[in-house]
């Protein structure tokens, strides 16, 4: 196995490639792969280091914090600031723009981020992950604000996530591929070991929370309800649910066998579009997943295409399996 390429290597030999690369982007993503290091060291330990349970705190959008999302965006920033490659990042769990301290100099990337997705599983031993994004800042920018970082998915760099789970994986596109590579702990190094990830069409799982079914728009009640009616309904074939609730594990999952995530629109809380953030989590996830050959959508849209209008800002989320994602869209226009 360790004949294998390092993701070190990967990524220096995808930057020969270009022959105008500088190697900031190598350069930006090995500390954010350092950081992933990190992090996933300190979700390792849990509770034998006093990790778990809640900060006793709330982030911008009003939810717990638990201890481990405050370390591990802590870890993000610290790991990341004094490299030379930022301008400035943006996270989840903070409520503005984070400016690079003056005594490092500035990069012309922005790194956005939720440091750690599903962190609800954190005190059951289930998968979380970090999500990660980097833009380019706009041209002759010293100090970003909020505005800057409101760019379409279209213009994202690079995306990638870490899943922590029975083992600790990078995922990550640059390019046009999607490729995983799996953390050595002996070794300390990430190795290449799923190459050119590819979404399969079919696909007979869906992951939603259906607990809130009461709440979605008809379109997505349609579905779900002749995906439960398996091979007696019109579909004429047997789904199996799973739900995870950290998207990173619903999108690894996907990812390596197939299968449609949901996070709809619903009138759950009127006040809000949607569940998932566009920057820190739609987008990533939506650039991964289309280069892996899946599609997402919010049902009406599609995701990459949205600018955002405000850094925080929600959005409903359905992506997966192209096939049955289409199918999902389809209801959407025959309702509206």
């Amino acid at each position: 196995m360790h004949n294998a390429i390092t993701l070190t290597q990967f990524l220096i030999q995808d930057q020969r490639r270009i022959v105008t690369a500088s190697g900031e982007l190598t350069s930006l993503l090995n500390d954010i792969v350092i950081a992933c290091k990190h992090i996933a060291n300190v979700v390792n330990k849990g509770a034998l280091i006093g990790v778990l349970g809640s900060a006793e705190s709330e982030n911008i959008q009003g939810e717990e914090q638990k201890k481990l999302d405050v370390i591990s965006n802590d870890i993000v920033l610290t790991r990341n600031e004094w490299g030379g490659h930022l301008a400035g990042m943006a996270s989840e769990e903070m409520e503005d723009v984070y400016n690079i301290p003056p005594q490092y100099p500035r990069g012309k990337y922005l790194l956005v981020f939720d440091p750690l997705d599903g962190s609800s599983n954190i005190d059951i031993n289930m998968s979380v992950g970090t999500i990660f994004s980097i833009l380019r800042c706009p041209e002759d920018v010293v100090e970003p604000t909020a505005t800057d970082f409101l760019q379409p998915g279209t213009e994202q760099v690079c995306a990638g996530y870490a899943v922590y789970g029975p083992s600790t994986m990078i995922v990550l596109t640059t390019g046009n591929a999607v490729n995983g590579f799996t953390l050595d702990s002996n070794v300390g190094e990430f190795f290449l070991t799923h190459e050119n990830m590819r979404v399969p069409e079919n696909t007979e799982e869906f992951a939603i929370n259906v607990s809130n079914e009461r709440f979605w728009e008809p379109p997505v009640q349609r579905y779900i309800d002749e995906c439960i009616k398996g091979a007696n309904g019109p579909r004429g074939k047997n789904f199996n649910m799973r739900w995870v609730a950290s998207m990173v594990a619903e999108v690894h999952r996907i990812l390596t066998r197939g299968g449609i995530f949901m996070y709809p629109k619903d009138t759950k809380d009127k006040s809000k579009p949607g569940k998932l953030r566009l920057l820190y989590e739609a987008n990533p996830m939506s650039l991964i997943i289309e280069r892996a050959g899946g599609m997402a959508t919010t049902g009406r849209e599609r995701i990459l295409d949205i600018l955002p209008e405000e850094l925080h800002q929600r959005i409903p989320v359905i992506l997966g399996s192209k096939k049955e994602v289409e199918i999902v869209c389809s209801y959407h226009r025959e309702m509206d």
